[in-house]
């Protein structure tokens, strides 16, 4: 193995480490730069070779949670063009998602409302990419004009993550019950988006 990718690996295993040790009762700002190196099997000398700080590591372990997201969603489209309906396999690969992990959301809803500005701001971009993406494909699979696709979007999000955070550390049936009523909420909306664009095209 070259230095190159032993670097790369450490540096994952750190990532890794911090993330196994946010549990339903630690949040970024509990957890000490030692912890992760001796969660992740190195010195804590050896940290500073990878991130500049504690604060560092969570800005990444942030960007790391978005981008689980969005190839969350690319993954249920994979599913929707074999043959799924949109809400329902976006919903069950949603909380499949949440069942595999949830440390990685778990992070991205406490942040968002966390005592970290820095924290907070990454959140909601990562969150902001979320909606562009999904008000992207709202477009491009239904024809909806930008300013309802993507007030669609944003709705859609935020019943979705509120849903995420209800099912984390519910039981399998608990969670069904949550993902069965974020469905129907879900239609509700889509419908109304529907229903506006006809509002409108009948008022010209």
């Amino acid at each position: 193995m070259s230095r190159q990718e032993q670097k790369l690996r450490t540096r994952r295993a750190i990532i890794e480490a911090a993330f196994s040790l946010l549990d339903e009762q630690r949040s970024l700002s509990s957890i000490s730069l030692r912890e992760v190196a001796r969660a992740a099997g190195i010195a804590p000398t050896s940290f500073y070779r990878h991130f500049k700080d504690i604060d560092e590591l969570g800005l990444t372990l942030v960007d790391e949670a978005g981008l689980a997201l969005r190839q969350l969603m690319r993954q249920a489209r994979l599913r929707i063009a074999s043959g799924g309906g949109v809400i329902s396999t976006s919903v069950d690969t949603f909380m499949e998602f949440i069942t595999a992990n949830n440390n990685v959301f778990r992070l991205l809803l406490r942040e968002h409302t966390g005592t970290s500005t820095a924290f907070r701001a990454a959140v909601l971009r990562e969150i902001q990419h979320f909606n562009v993406e999904l008000t992207d494909y709202t477009i491009s699979s239904t024809g909806l004009p930008y300013k309802i696709a993507n007030l669609q979007a944003e709705a859609m999000v935020k019943l979705v993550f509120s849903a995420g955070a209800e099912a984390l550390d519910a039981t399998d049936s608990q969670k069904k019950k949550v993902a069965d009523r974020v469905k129907l909420q879900l239609r509700f909306v889509a419908n109304g988006a529907n229903q506006a664009v006809k509002k409108r095209v009948s008022m010209k």
